[in-house]
C-alpha cells in the first residue's frame, strides 16, 4: 500500500466541555477518493480543517508527506482580502506554477478574473474558490461542501472535472449523487469516533444501518445481562467471597459500559400542520410571460398544477426560477398571459435566504416570536422545548443566539418555522441546503406523506428524483418546458444535459485541453424494453411478502421486549434475536427490490 500523503493519528478535540473528536484517525494516500460523512455538528468540517492545518487539536498528531501540496476549499470561503477573482486565484498558486494556470481555471469555471470579489454572488464566489483550489494541481484536495450555491450545470461540470483528476480527494457533501459518483472509501464520523470502510457512498448507508442495528441488539443484550446480575445480587449471593467479589466487579464494569455508551442521535420528526384540502386545481397558467430589460425570463408558458402534484423547478443560476415560481403562486404579476389560483389554498414558503432572521434572536425567540414558552403548531399549542426536540435541538440550545448556529442548524430552524403553519401548498426554495443526509431522508419521507401540493426549486439531483413527479426546465430564450418524472427522467426525455457552465474558450495548446464527450441519445432498444414475467410476478407478490415480514418482526420484537426472557430462556432469546436480524435484512432487501421494480415500471410506462 502506498504511504499516506496525510495522516491524522489519535485526534482529540473538545468544544465547550463537550468532546467533539475522541481518538479519530484519518489516512489519505495518493489517488484515494474519500468521502467524510456524519450528522450536522459531528465534527466533519473541523476534522477537515485539522487535516488542512488550520485548526490545532487538543491531542494527536498530523503528518504530511514532505513536498505534498494540499489545497482546502472552505464551506464559506473568504475572498475579502483580494480585489479581483484573478488576484484571489493567483494567491493559491505554488511558487513553481505559472500565472496562466489561474486564468485558465477561471475560464473553466465561467469567470474572467476581472470580477470584484465584493460584488460576487454566492455561486460566483464558490466557482472562484474552486478555481483557487484546482489551479495549482494539488496532490490532495480537501473539499467542504463544494456544490453549495452551484447550479446543476456547474455541479455536473465539477463532477466531471474531479473524476478526471489524479490527485487524492477528501469530500464533505450533502449531495448523494455527487458522493456516489466520486467516492471509493467512506469515513463515518459518529459520536466522536471515525470508522473507515473501503466502499463508496452508494453502499455506505446500508452498511451504516446494519451497524446501528447490531449496536442496538448488543446494547439490548447488555441490558438483559445487567438485569440478570442484579437479580443474582438480590437473591443469589453465596458465601464464596472471592467469586462474589469478582462477580460484583464484573457487574460494576457492565454498569460503567452501559453508562458510557452514547446512543446514536435520534431521528428528527417532521410533520406538516395540515390545512383543509385545496381544490382539485391548484394553479393554472396560460401563456404567461415576463421580461426584464428587454430580456425574456419566461415566454409563453402554459401549465396546470393539480392537488397532490410535486413540481420541481430546475435550471442554471440566473435562468429565472424564482421569478417563475413567484408568478405561479401569485406574488408577481405576469407581463402577458393569465394565472388562476384554485380554491381554499393555504400556502407556506421556505425561502433560500436563511439570513433573514435576526442573528441576535435565540432559537426559542425565533419560534415563539419572543412571547412565552409555547409555539402554535397547526393551531395547537406545544411547549417550545418539545417542538425543538422534534428537530434534534437540545434544551440547552434553546437560548443559543442564531448567529452561532451552523448552516445545517439554521436549515432545521427554517423548516421548524415553516412546518408549524397549516398548509396545503408548500413552496420550497433550496430546502436541502446544508442539511445532513439523515435529515434529507426525513424531509423526503415527510414530503412523500404530505397530502397537499409541493413546488420546489432544487439543485440536488437525487432529492429531485426521490420527491417530484414533474420538472420544469429552461430551454433558452425564455422558453420553459415541463417533463414528467424526476431529474433523471427529464434528462432521458431531453436526450442531453442542461446548458453547461458558461466559460470562455481555453487558450490553444493549453496543457489541460480536454475533449468534452457529446451527450449520448437514449438507446431506442432500451426504450422498447418491457417488464419480464419474473419481474411482474415479483412486483405483485412482494407487498404480501413485506407485510408478512413486518408482522414477523413485530412479533419477535414483542417477544424480546419481555424483561425476564434472557434470564428465563437464554436460548430462546438468542434464537429470537437471530431471527429478528434475519427478518429485518430480508425486509430491507424486499423493500429495495420492490422500489427498484416500481421505478422500472414507471420508467417503462
Amino acid at each position: 500500500m502506498a504511504p499516506p500523503l496525510i495522516q491524522l493519528t489519535d485526534i482529540h478535540l473538545t468544544f465547550g466541555g463537550h468532546p467533539l473528536l475522541e481518538g479519530v484517525n484519518l489516512s489519505v494516500s495518493a489517488g484515494e477518493r474519500v468521502c467524510l460523512v456524519g450528522r450536522n455538528g459531528s465534527g466533519k468540517s473541523t476534522l477537515l480543517k485539522i487535516a488542512a492545518g488550520l485548526v490545532e487539536p487538543d491531542a494527536g498528531t498530523r503528518f504530511v508527506q514532505p513536498g505534498a501540496l494540499i489545497r482546502y476549499l472552505a464551506q464559506e470561503p473568504d475572498l475579502t482580502a483580494f480585489e479581483t477573482t484573478l488576484a484571489y486565484v493567483e494567491s493559491g498558486l505554488s511558487p513553481t506554477d505559472e500565472s496562466y494556470q489561474a486564468r485558465y481555471m477561471l475560464e473553466r469555471v465561467g469567470l474572467t478574473g476581472a470580477e470584484s470579489t465584493a460584488a460576487l454572488s454566492g455561486g460566483e464566489a464558490r466557482r472562484a474558490a474552486l478555481a483557487h483550489a484546482l489551479a495549482p494541481n494539488p496532490d490532495i484536495l480537501l473539499l467542504d461542501e463544494p456544490t453549495n450555491h452551484l447550479d446543476l450545470p456547474a455541479i455536473e461540470w465539477l463532477e466531471t472535472e474531479l473524476k478526471q483528476l489524479s490527485c487524492a480527494l477528501v469530500l464533505i457533501s450533502h449531495d448523494r449523487r455527487f458522493l456516489e459518483t466520486l467516492s471509493r472509501t467512506t469515513v463515518w464520523l459518529d459520536r466522536g469516533i471515525a470508522q473507515r470502510v473501503e466502499i463508496g457512498f452508494g453502499q455506505f448507508e446500508a452498511w451504516r444501518d446494519q451497524k446501528l442495528a447490531e449496536e442496538e441488539v448488543a446494547q439490548h443484550k447488555l441490558d438483559r445481562k445487567i438485569v440478570a446480575e442484579e437479580h443474582w445480587v438480590r437473591y443469589g449471593v453465596t458465601a464464596r467471597r472471592k467469586r462474589n467479589v469478582k462477580r460484583m466487579a464484573n457487574l460494576a464494569a457492565l454498569r460503567t459500559q452501559r453508562r458510557e455508551w452514547r446512543r446514536a442521535t435520534g431521528k428528527a420528526v417532521l410533520e406538516t400542520a395540515a390545512a383543509e384540502p385545496s381544490g382539485a386545481l391548484v394553479i393554472e397558467a396560460k401563456g404567461i410571460g415576463k421580461a426584464y430589460g428587454g430580456r425574456d425570463i419566461v415566454k409563453d408558458l402554459s401549465t396546470r398544477v393539480m392537488r397532490g402534484d410535486r413540481l420541481g423547478i430546475v435550471g442554471p443560476n440566473g435562468a429565472g426560477k424564482t421569478t417563475l415560481v413567484n408568478m405561479l403562486i401569485g406574488r408577481l404579476a405576469p407581463d402577458t398571459g393569465t394565472i388562476k389560483l384554485g380554491a381554499n389554498i393555504e400556502m407556506v414558503g421556505l425561502e433560500q435566504n436563511r439570513d433573514s432572521l435576526d442573528p441576535n434572536w435565540t432559537l426559542k425567540e425565533a419560534l415563539t416570536g419572543g412571547r412565552g414558552d409555547t409555539v402554535k403548531v397547526g393551531g395547537e399549542t406545544r411547549h417550545v422545548m418539545s417542538y425543538l426536540k422534534d428537530f434534534l435541538f437540545t434544551p440547552q440550545q434553546a437560548r443559543t443566539p442564531l448567529r452561532v448556529l451552523s448552516g445545517g442548524e439554521r436549515g432545521r430552524l427554517m423548516l421548524a418555522r415553516a412546518l408549524a403553519k397549516p398548509s396545503n401548498l408548500l413552496v420550497l426554495d433550496e430546502p436541502t441546503n446544508d442539511l445532513d443526509l439523515e435529515m434529507l431522508d426525513v424531509l423526503e419521507e415527510m414530503l412523500g406523506d404530505y397530502t397537499g401540493t409541493v413546488i420546489l426549486i432544487s439543485h440536488d439531483r437525487d432529492f429531485l428524483d426521490r420527491v417530484v413527479n414533474a420538472v420544469i426546465v429552461p430551454e433558452g430564450d425564455g422558453r420553459w418546458q415541463e417533463y414528467a418524472g424526476g431529474y433523471a427522467d427529464m434528462l432521458a426525455q431531453r436526450g442531453g444535459e442542461l446548458a453547461a457552465v458558461p466559460r470562455a474558450p481555453a487558450a490553444a495548446g493549453s496543457p489541460r485541453d480536454k475533449v468534452e464527450p457529446a451527450p449520448q441519445a437514449p438507446d431506442p432498444v432500451q426504450n422498447k424494453r418491457k417488464l419480464s414475467f419474473k419481474e411482474k410476478h415479483a412486483l405483485e407478490t412482494l407487498p404480501a411478502t413485506m407485510a408478512a415480514l413486518e408482522d414477523k418482526i413485530a412479533k419477535l420484537q414483542e417477544k424480546l421486549s419481555a424483561p425476564d426472557l434472557y434470564q428465563r430462556d437464554r436460548k430462546s432469546f438468542e434464537t429470537a434475536t437471530a431471527e429478528l436480524g434475519k427478518a429485518q435484512a430480508e425486509l430491507a432487501a424486499a423493500e429495495e427490490r420492490w422500489l427498484e421494480l416500481e421505478m422500472l415500471r414507471e420508467t417503462l410506462g
